[in-house]
C-alpha cells in the first residue's frame, strides 16, 4: 500500500508540474500547480515528515497558489499578446535549457552516493528526538546564519521587486503631509457670521 502511495503522489507530482507549464489556460496551470503541491506534501508524509508537508499545505496551497489564482483570475491580461512576444525569446529559451540538462546531466553522471546514505535514510532523525524538533534544531541552530542569511536575501529581492515595479504617476493626487502640517490655518480658515434665517 505504502508503495502504491509513493507511485500514486510521484505521478501527480510530475503530472501537475508538467500540466502547469503546457497548459494554455492560466487558471489551469494554477490548479495543476496546486496538484503538484498536495502530491509533494503527500510524499512528505510518506516520508515521516508531517510538520513539512502540513506547512507545504498552508503555505504554498493555502497562500500562494490561492494568490496566483485570484491576480490570473482578477487582472485582465491578454496572454495571447504575451505568449507571441515570448515566442521571439523561443532559440534562446531552448539554448538555455539545452545548457542546464547538459550540466544536470554531467552531475549525475558522476554522482555517487555515501556509505552512511543507507543509515542516514533509515534513520533520519535522532530517536529520541521528534522530526519537528529536529528540524527546528538544524534550521535555528547549526545552520542559523545560513537561515538568517536566507531571510535578507529573500527581503533584498522583494525590496528589488517593488522598486523596478514601482511607477509614479502624474495623474494621481498625492497627500503632501509636510505642507499640511505647515500652513497657516488662518489663511486656510475664514469664520462667517451666520445670521438666523438667511443662511451663507
Amino acid at each position: 500500500m505504502i508503495a502504491f502511495a509513493f507511485y500514486l503522489f510521484a505521478l501527480g507530482v510530475i503530472a501537475g508540474g508538467l500540466f502547469t507549464v503546457i497548459s494554455r489556460n492560466p487558471v489551469h496551470s494554477v490548479l495543476w500547480l496546486i496538484l503538484a503541491f498536495l502530491s509533494a506534501a503527500g510524499m512528505f508524509v510518506l516520508m515521516g515528515a508531517e510538520f513539512v508537508a502540513m506547512l507545504l499545505i498552508i503555505v504554498y496551497v493555502g497562500a500562494v497558489a490561492v494568490l496566483f489564482l485570484f491576480v490570473v483570475m482578477m487582472l485582465d491580461i491578454d496572454f495571447a499578446e504575451l505568449k507571441a512576444e515570448m515566442a521571439q525569446y523561443m532559440p534562446l529559451a531552448l539554448l538555455i535549457g539545452l545548457v542546464l540538462l547538459m550540466q544536470l546531466a554531467m552531475a549525475f553522471g558522476v554522482w555517487e552516493a555515501s556509505e552512511m546514505a543507507a543509515s542516514q535514510m533509515a534513520n533520519p532523525t535522532p530517536a529520541d528526538v521528534h522530526n519537528t524538533a529536529a528540524l527546528g534544531l538544524i534550521l535555528y541552530d547549526k545552520y542559523f546564519l545560513l537561515f538568517q542569511l536566507a531571510g535578507l536575501i529573500l527581503l533584498v529581492a522583494m525590496i528589488g521587486a517593488i522598486v523596478l515595479t514601482l511607477r509614479h504617476r502624474s495623474d494621481v493626487k498625492r497627500q503632501d503631509i509636510v505642507s499640511q502640517i505647515l500652513r497657516d490655518p488662518k489663511e486656510q480658515m475664514e469664520l462667517k457670521d451666520v445670521k438666523p434665517g438667511q443662511g451663507l
